[in-house]
């Protein structure tokens, strides 16, 4: 049976499900990689099971993607048992392709044994794959599932689970390394969420503008007719006045802002005009999924 999406096309849940796992196989090999390249041969142990891998496999000499394999799969386990079928099978795809892949390709030569490049690099190529494999609606399972498991038993936010069990893991590195590769390990874990976000939301930033003012009537047909955009417009009132004053609401890519900024200028100058940077915006004139 084939559903319609937001768009109006209908999708073909076969076709959806073959391009989600295969956003999961291709994001859990980059990591991978990323990881063998780049972070073990420079000691980058930037959060993770795979953080914990490297520094094991510093101190221990055990192989990380046996390492990884032991922890993931009984923290893919606990996650069910404790938090429930949630994750489901692309999840568990993903906790395991990745230390199999990791095994797969450990012979390969390091890419480059400059710390700095490496954290660089790493982090770029693990958020890429991290992002690849969220857009398939599936994690690589690991410490993720460990923060919601804090989460749900502690009450502290996933955000702050995440950051405590990465900043233990970086600053473990900080103690068994040197102080030097923890800030490598640092920035290694900050390029890697920037990564993915760029993975999610894409580099183009659309700009959401909220004009108040007197003569909304005729800055509202000029932005449809001199910059060619939709503008919604919203009942409000004064928190002073209490006096009805409709806002206006529009979204323009970063190139048109000007303009919209002159027009309305040029109408009312004392136009009270918010600006908002929008990270994505989906629907017509804009991205469509």
């Amino acid at each position: 049976m084939k559903h319609r999406n937001r768009n109006g096309y209908q999708a073909n849940p076969v076709l959806q499900r073959v391009k989600e796992y295969t956003y999961v196989l291709l994001g859990s090999a980059i990591v991978a990689l990323a990881f063998n390249l780049f972070l073990l041969p420079n000691r980058v142990a930037s959060g993770g099971v795979s953080g914990i891998s490297t520094i094991l496999d510093a101190l221990l000499g055990w192989e990380p993607g046996i390492v990884q394999l032991c922890f993931n799969i009984p923290l893919f386990l606990l996650g069910v048992f404790l938090l429930g079928k949630q994750f489901g099978f692309k999840t568990l795809v993903g906790t395991i392709t990745l230390p199999l892949i990791v095994l797969w390709t450990s012979e390969l030569a390091p890419a480059t044994e400059d710390p700095l490049l490496g954290s660089l690099f790493g982090g770029i190529g693990v958020g890429l794959g991290l992002g690849l494999v969220f857009r398939g609606r599936a994690s690589t399972g690991g410490t993720d599932l460990a923060a919601q498991i804090i989460h749900k038993y502690t009450g502290l936010t996933l955000g702050t689970c995440v950051a405590l069990i990465d900043g233990l893991i970086v600053l473990s590195a900080a103690i068994v390394f040197d102080l030097e590769l923890g800030m490598y390990a640092l920035i290694g874990l900050f390029v890697t969420s920037k990564t993915i976000d760029f993975v999610q939301v894409g580099f183009g930033y659309s700009k959401m503008v909220i004009i108040i003012t007197k003569k909304e009537e005729e800055v509202r047909q000029a932005i449809l007719t001199k910059v060619d955009r939709g503008v919604t417009k919203l009942a409000a009132h004064g928190g002073y006045t209490q006096d009805e004053q409709p806002v206006l609401m529009c979204v323009v890519d970063q190139t048109e802002f000007t303009k919209l900024k002159q027009v309305v200028r040029s109408i009312d100058p004392s136009a009270f005009v918010v600006v908002m940077n929008s990270s994505e915006v989906l629907g017509e004139g804009f991205k469509r999924e």
